[in-house]
């Protein structure tokens, strides 16, 4: 039997303002954070898309049980990111556009690519997920604790579910395609892929949100456009339009931990990987806990005292 839980998390996104700079510390996050929204709601939707065309092959029954929990449990960061981007185009109209784009760009890949490569594409990314998440909630006080709590727990809630089915969607796609090389082969334009879609929604956010509200320019992701924009400062006669300053998310994180992290994601797409030996984010246990105990999750920092997992 899986162990995954469906839990239904609603952050009241409806009830108040949704702000674009969710976390005045450091606008170079919440850009990104926000872009990862927009993805999510798109990738999830193609997961969602793709579990049941795959069901046919997973003739395991548990394997087809740890299937279904996990596109449920996508199926609701789905939902939840809706809400998230529903309040960012409340108040930039302009921003649905650019969700149709990132949308349209996964829907283009049910259409026109095979089960096995949407499976390789899922496995993937979801092998990134871990470490990459890891480095974030280790340093929670610095990249979600100072934000609008609702954001914040969404974000916190949506990480520590993808720490938990870090293994399923390889195990979906070892049960279908079993064939780690391919997977590895198709890494290169599965990742430019996913760039190009957060590249998408960065350059919607420039273009939709005005410079006063999001601080920095939306781009501030992307280490080349950063060394790009460096150069057209230097060579006046290249210069574009100026989007804002660029800033590093996480420029102030320790650089040790932000090479652990990128370790972790280059060897997670090595054949023979299993994301189940993973070193996880002790903000994980401690979600996991207090979720059990009956703490308010979707106000993680107002709702009440954090407390640590033994003290459960």
């Amino acid at each position: 039997m899986t162990d995954l839980i469906v839990r239904k998390m609603r952050f009241a996104f409806a009830d108040h303002h949704v702000p674009f700079l969710w976390n005045e510390a450091n606008p170079a996050f919440s850009s990104m954070a926000n872009a990862v929204s927009f993805l999510a709601i798109a990738f999830e939707k193609m997961i969602g898309q793709m579990i049941p065309e795959a069901m046919p092959y997973l003739t395991d029954p548990e394997i087809a049980e740890e299937a279904q929990a996990f596109v449920r449990q996508e199926g609701q960061h789905s939902m939840a990111h809706r809400q998230h981007v529903k309040g960012l185009i409340k108040s930039y109209p302009a921003l649905k556009e650019t969700l149709d784009e990132v949308t349209a760009a996964f829907d283009d890949l049910t259409a026109n690519t095979p089960l096995k490569y949407r499976l390789a594409y899922t496995a993937d990314l979801e092998a990134t997920f871990t470490p990459a998440f890891k480095l974030m909630l280790d340093h929670d006080t610095t990249l979600f604790a100072p934000g609008d709590d609702r954001v914040a727990s969404l974000f916190l809630w949506h990480f520590v579910e993808e720490v938990e089915h870090r293994s399923s969607a390889l195990i979906i796609y070892d049960a279908v395609v079993d064939d780690p090389w391919y997977r590895m082969r198709v890494a290169p334009s599965i990742f430019k892929h996913v760039w190009g879609v957060l590249r998408l929604a960065c350059e919607g956010f420039n273009k939709h949100v005005p410079l006063a509200d999001r601080k920095v320019d939306a781009l501030s992701m992307f280490g080349v456009q950063r060394r790009k924009k460096a150069l057209m400062q230097r060579l006046p006669f290249l210069h574009g339009p100026d989007d804002g300053p660029f800033d590093n998310a996480f420029g102030h994180l320790p650089l040790r931990d932000q090479l652990i992290a990128m370790a972790g994601i280059v060897r997670s797409q090595i054949p023979g990987h299993n994301p189940a030996h993973e070193r996880l984010p002790a903000l994980a246990d401690e979600w996991f806990a207090r979720y059990e105990a009956g703490y308010e999750v979707t106000q993680w920092y107002t709702a009440g005292t954090r407390v640590e997992p033994a003290d459960v």
